[in-house]
C-alpha cells in the first residue's frame, strides 16, 4: 500500500513555570528563519502571550509585547521582524482573509498566530505548530509540530534538564 507517510509525532516538553516557558521559546526563535509561521493553540490563560514574549526575545526584540488583542496584528522589529497576531475577537474566516495573513506568511519576518485554530485552513504545509495545556500555576505541556529534524533535536536537546 503506497501513500502520504504519517507525519512524525510532535515533540513533547514540560516547562513548569512562565520562565521556562519563555526560555523554551527563545530558543525556538533563535532558529526561525524568515517567512517562518507559528501556529498557537491552547485555552485561555494557557500561555500562548508568554510563549510569544519568549520567541520575541530569541528573535532579538527590544521592548514589551503584549497580545495585540483589539488591534489583532503588533509588529516588532528584532533580527527578523515579528507579526504577532491574535484572531481571539475575529468571528471568521473571511475577517481573518481581510487582514492580509496570507501575505506575512511569505514575508521576511517571522508570524506568530494566536488562536490559530481560527485560521487552519489559510496556515501554510510549512507552520510550526505549538499546543500549550495548562492554566495557572500548574507546569504547562508545551507540543511542537512541525520542526525539521535537525532543529527538533537541538530543541530537545536544548530543554533536556541538567544531570
Amino acid at each position: 500500500m503506497t501513500g502520504a507517510a504519517a507525519p512524525d509525532p510532535p515533540l513533547r516538553l514540560t516547562t513548569r513555570d512562565p520562565a521556562e516557558t519563555q526560555a523554551l521559546a527563545a530558543r525556538l526563535g533563535r532558529m526561525l528563519d524568515p517567512a517562518a509561521v507559528v501556529a498557537l493553540y491552547g485555552d485561555l490563560g494557557a500561555g500562548k502571550t508568554c510563549f510569544v514574549q519568549g520567541l520575541a526575545a530569541g528573535l532579538g526584540v527590544a521592548g514589551p509585547v503584549t497580545s495585540p488583542t483589539f488591534i489583532l496584528i503588533a509588529e516588532h522589529a528584532g533580527r527578523l521582524p515579528l507579526q504577532h497576531v491574535d484572531l481571539y475577537r475575529t468571528e471568521s474566516l473571511e475577517e481573518i482573509r481581510a487582514l492580509g495573513l496570507e501575505e506575512l506568511f511569505d514575508g521576511e519576518g517571522v508570524t506568530v498566530v494566536e488562536w490559530a485554530e481560527k485560521a487552519e485552513p489559510i496556515l501554510p504545509a510549512r507552520t510550526i505548530r505549538v499546543r500549550l495545556e495548562g492554566v495557572g500555576d500548574e507546569p504547562r505541556a508545551v507540543e511542537i509540530a512541525g520542526l525539521d529534524p535537525e532543529r527538533e533535536r537541538a530543541l530537545r536537546l536544548d530543554s533536556a534538564p541538567a544531570v
